[in-house]
């Protein structure tokens, strides 16, 4: 079955297609036929990635004003004769698309129906910064490719099997009843797909595993996984609870946003900036959300650029510790995307001092092992900690063949 993967931002569509079915999921002999993806949607100097297995790679930069433009863009790429991979669009036999939240209305993935459409629109006002162009991309591509099914995968489903005392904030419940108050918790996927890996990994069933998974990328959040179910994630509400990231600011003192509106004068969407898209690494640094420019920083002596980095480190170590608490002792670590797959300091740092609960890293391991899957902790170590890069689009895919096939 080929399953066209889509994901929808604000400015961009991301895209695979894969072939994969019950069988191949089971035998892990899922195949990516064709990958990309749409920038700057809405400018006159988009930029265009696509490459398909066997064929040469294609980069473009065309006018592309709007997402329907994009989408049909993809589906002409995925079918051309010099470049595609398939011969025609009814070749395509689901569109799995990835959707932000999903409230506390869906533990797993669905089949989009009119039903299921009204409850995702609904969640829009618990993620409208994602979730009108993740149903932007389903209304399109579904006018495209009206005669097969749709299937919506949540960030947020996986975290659905957190006991309440987990996800219930420290707030009147009164707050919980009326307006959803409480931790979701999000990268719902890419924690799946690491767990998907430890289990061939470590050749044991998820059920007997306790399992700390590190997304680290612009974008960051830890889980702690019990017998293969999320018990606590480092985001909450929205995705700007936890860790230290990019342009967001993780845990604050929440007292410190009224004394800084006050002090500033600052209005709600001027605050939601400053923690979203100003704080941070780059708000720290003063430089960049990039951890490659801070660390090239902090090698030429840049104080700021490195007390960036150890903020970031050190609260990936504390929730890393919290959470072997919560597990009451963790099997594996596993560190994923952008900055977890690539920068060995990080890794090292967030380590560092961990021997005492069973964290041994290998110090040349851990160096060697760049954007690939390995182990970077020594034989020695009671807790094994690896290296996975993570493969959001595969857990799309199989969770759309799972929800056609019925056997969620």
């Amino acid at each position: 079955m080929k399953v066209l993967v889509l994901n929808c931002g604000s400015s961009s569509v991301k895209f695979q297609l894969i072939e994969t079915s019950l069988e191949a999921i089971e035998n892990a002999t899922d195949q990516i036929l064709a990958k990309g993806q749409i920038e700057k949607i809405g400018m006159t100097t988009s930029v265009v990635r696509f490459e398909a297995e066997g064929k040469p790679p294609l980069k473009e930069t065309p006018t592309i004003l709007e997402h329907k433009v994009a989408i049909s863009k993809v589906i002409k790429m995925l079918t051309d004769p010099e470049h595609g991979a398939i011969k025609d669009e009814k070749e395509i036999c689901a569109v799995g698309h990835r959707v932000v939240h999903g409230g506390e209305k869906f533990a797993s993935s669905k089949i989009i129906t009119s039903e299921v459409y009204e409850q995702i629109d609904a969640c829009i006002e618990l993620a409208p910064l994602h979730n009108p162009h993740n149903i932007k991309g389903y209304q399109i591509s579904k006018a495209l490719l009206p005669n097969i099914p749709h299937a919506a995968v949540f960030d947020t489903s996986f975290h659905q099997s957190m006991p309440n005392y987990a996800y219930i904030y420290g707030l009147p419940y009164v707050l919980y009843q009326r307006h959803a108050i409480r931790r979701y918790g999000f990268h719902g996927t890419s924690h799946r797909y690491l767990i998907y890996r430890f289990e061939h990994i470590l050749k044991t069933p998820r059920e007997k595993l306790k399992i700390i998974t590190c997304h680290l990328g612009n974008g960051c959040s830890i889980a702690a996984v019990r017998y293969g179910q999320s018990i606590d994630t480092t985001m909450g509400f929205t995705p700007l609870e936890g860790l230290v990231m990019g342009t967001r600011s993780g845990d604050i003192d929440p007292a410190i946003i009224l004394h800084v509106m006050a002090k500033e004068e600052l209005g709600l969407h001027e605050a939601n900036t400053m923690l979203n898209k100003h704080s941070g690494l780059m708000g720290i640094s003063g430089l960049s959300n990039d951890m490659r420019e801070l660390m090239k920083e902090r090698d030429k002596g840049n104080e700021r650029a490195a007390l960036a980095i150890d903020v970031f480190c050190y609260r990936v170590k504390k929730y890393i510790c919290a959470y072997a608490g919560a597990l009451s002792g963790v099997d594996a670590i596993g560190f994923t995307a952008g900055i977890g797959e690539n920068c060995a300091l990080v890794r090292e740092k967030s380590c560092a001092g961990l021997e005492f609960m069973g964290i041994e890293l290998d110090a040349e391991r851990n160096r060697s092992i760049n954007g690939k899957e390995g182990l970077i902790s020594r034989d020695s170590s009671p807790v094994k900690v690896y290296v996975i890069p993570t493969n959001e689009e595969l857990v799309i895919a199989r969770d759309t063949v799972r929800c056609i096939e019925g056997v969620f």
